[in-house]
């Protein structure tokens, strides 16, 4: 059976700490091939339903080409002063950023599609303000499931890897796109979406678009 590393006053450390990670995933690959306790461990300590905002900035490129990578990292910046307040207003953590993506996690889909839609309102304001050249555009993709969450570090899991796809890749400047799993979890009426049927892996699945909300979310 695995066993827990302590703290020096002999109490566990978090669940959700990466070295508790390291030290299972050791031990499993030293476990001959009886994984079923180590594994059972890991899960315990770090897989939870959760629901996921992948958030990229678009035309990194192009803005860069143009106007140098000191204009960009001012433009990450805003980013973050955007998106950071949205995610936490929601009930979200920033789980990490990597350039220009940044990855935050929530207890249900509602609260990550809010928070989209502050950041979007949020770079709306933003861009309001400025030029045109200097506009701040980003894409967004919204996953729901089971997940393997390393708190401040990395997230792990299918979900994961398709709200990654759908917000870096499949997604266009100023677009939501979420999960099927992440859609059946929102309440009924307030949302209005675009089906958008898509191939990831070499898998058919179901992506929706967000086209609009119906009525604000209430208050409190």
């Amino acid at each position: 059976m695995p066993t827990a590393p302590t703290s020096p006053h002999g109490s566990a450390p978090p669940a959700h700490d990466g070295a508790y990670l390291r030290q299972l995933l050791s031990q499993r690959s030293q476990a001959g091939g009886q994984h079923a306790g180590i594994d059972a461990a890991i899960e315990e300590a770090f897989v939870r339903d959760v629901a996921m905002l992948v958030l990229d900035m678009c035309g990194f490129s192009r803005i860069t080409a143009r106007h140098g990578i000191i204009h960009f990292l001012a433009m990450v910046h805003q980013m973050e002063q955007a998106a950071c307040p949205a995610i936490a207003g929601n009930g979200g953590e920033v789980v990490k950023q990597e350039a220009d993506n940044l990855f935050a996690v929530f207890r249900q889909p509602e609260q990550a599609l809010e928070a989209a839609l502050d950041i979007q309102r949020t770079l709306a304001a933003m861009n309001a303000m400025q030029p045109p050249e200097a506009a701040l555009h980003v894409s967004m993709g919204i996953g729901y499931g089971p997940t393997l969450v390393i708190a401040e570090k990395d997230l792990f899991g299918h979900e994961m890897n398709l709200a990654c796809k759908l917000g870096e890749d499949l997604a266009g400047p100023g677009e939501i796109l979420l999960t099927a799993s992440a859609c059946q979890r929102l309440p009924p009426g307030r949302y209005v979406f675009d089906e958008q049927p898509c191939t990831i892996g070499g898998t058919p699945m179901d992506a929706y678009r967000l086209a609009g909300c119906l009525f604000e979310r209430p208050l409190g």
